[in-house]
């Protein structure tokens, strides 16, 4: 059959407009994070209820694009998934583990063992005194085996007991350790590990800069490791501010928690550019303070001076887990954008923050661009 000149045309036109579709999705995929750093890290992010049910489809979106793993913010603690002693809520873990896999991302849970956010039952009897030991160890078996059981197989791994330690390293006094001492944290581990023996365990902390904590933290692992009871990673939670903590610092106790063989975890990382009403307060969730506007000094948008400071200063923390992208597995993000972010509003309400890669309309901030470039380089 004879093509007349003008099918042929035709059909080379048709096919270069194909070829032009597919370079320029080719070209917009490979612009994203988690595809700029899949050889260095997993990049994360903190998925709320709005985002995993499809309820916020611009969040979903952009989490879907950018990122290669994902946690959840709320809806696996205590509070949220085991209001009353004998009955669970898995509503929205579920709605939040079914979009991971649907979206091929890395699925963490968190987190199994927190003081704050934990249901007013846990460690108390009907009059709101201390339950024994016995009942506590009991109830922590119970709710860690069950949550973890269910998820068996579908998580890369746990956060299993969250910010255990003191700024100076000593033992926070949570009913915990009131009612089972330094016992606790290992007990978890190993409900954790016999629930589920193929799921990796971490421990998390904020504040992992300061050399107190940092020791403890240290101290733990070796124990842990000492008894035989698994922890595969550390994660440093990474709740920093313009000139907290210093990098030198910080990455001191990345390699000194490398040092005692387990990987490193950035977590739960925004960075503030607002000021604290008390330097000492960390990440301490129940801080609460009355509203002050010299606290609130960017309450609609960022000087442009400032957004270059903010851009520096988180660039310079990427170069660092880039520098050390042999001993970290994830980075991270605790929020998708500025508006998701815990920050707003704590340590007092009506404050407004610029914490996050994307800002208020999910549009990537320049950031996102120079990690792109930063990991293109290492």
């Amino acid at each position: 059959m004879k093509i007349s000149t003008k099918t042929t045309v035709t059909s080379l036109l048709a096919m270069a407009v194909l070829m032009t579709g597919s370079s320029i999705a080719l070209a917009q995929e490979k612009n994203t994070l988690k595809e700029a750093l899949k050889d260095k890290f997993l990049i994360g992010t903190a998925v709320n209820t709005q985002q995993a049910s499809g309820k916020d489809k611009a969040g979903a979106e952009v989490i879907r694009k950018q990122f290669s793993a994902i946690v959840a913010e709320n809806c696996m603690k205590s509070q949220e998934i085991h209001p009353e002693e004998n009955r669970y809520n898995f509503t929205q873990a579920d709605e939040f583990v079914t979009f991971g896999e649907k979206n091929n991302q890395t699925v963490t849970g968190h987190t199994l063992i927190w003081h704050t956010q934990l249901s007013r039952w846990f460690c108390v009897d009907k009059d709101g005194k201390n339950v024994s030991p016995e009942i506590l160890k009991k109830r922590m078996k119970d709710h860690i085996t069950t949550v973890v059981k269910r998820y068996k197989g579908r998580l890369k791994g746990w956060d299993v007991v969250n910010e255990a330690f003191e700024d100076n390293g000593e033992y926070r006094k949570t009913k915990f350790y009131e009612i089972l001492g330094e016992e606790y944290i290992p007990l978890a581990f190993q409900y954790a590990h016999e629930a589920d023996p193929n799921a990796e365990l971490y421990y998390n902390d904020y504040s992992m800069a300061l050399p107190g904590r940092r020791a403890a933290v240290v101290k733990l692992v070796k124990d842990l490791k000492k008894r035989g009871i698994r922890i595969d990673a550390i994660g440093m939670q990474g709740h920093v501010g313009m000139d907290y903590p210093k990098i030198s610092e910080f990455e001191k106790s990345m390699l000194a928690f490398a040092e005692t063989g387990v990987k490193v975890m950035i977590t739960e990382l925004d960075l503030t550019v607002i000021p604290s009403p008390n330097p000492n307060v960390g990440a301490e969730v129940s801080a609460s303070f009355e509203y002050n506007k010299e606290m609130n000094p960017y309450p609609k948008e960022l000087p442009a001076e400032v957004a270059k400071a903010w851009t520096a200063r988180m660039n310079d923390f990427f170069r660092l887990f880039l520098k050390h992208q042999d001993i970290i597995t994830r980075v991270t993000l605790w929020g998708v954008a500025d508006h998701n972010s815990w920050r707003n509003d704590w340590p007092m309400n009506g404050r407004t923050d610029y914490p996050l890669l994307f800002d208020r309309n999910y549009q990537p901030k320049p950031i996102v661009d120079l990690i792109i470039k930063e990991a293109a380089r290492k």
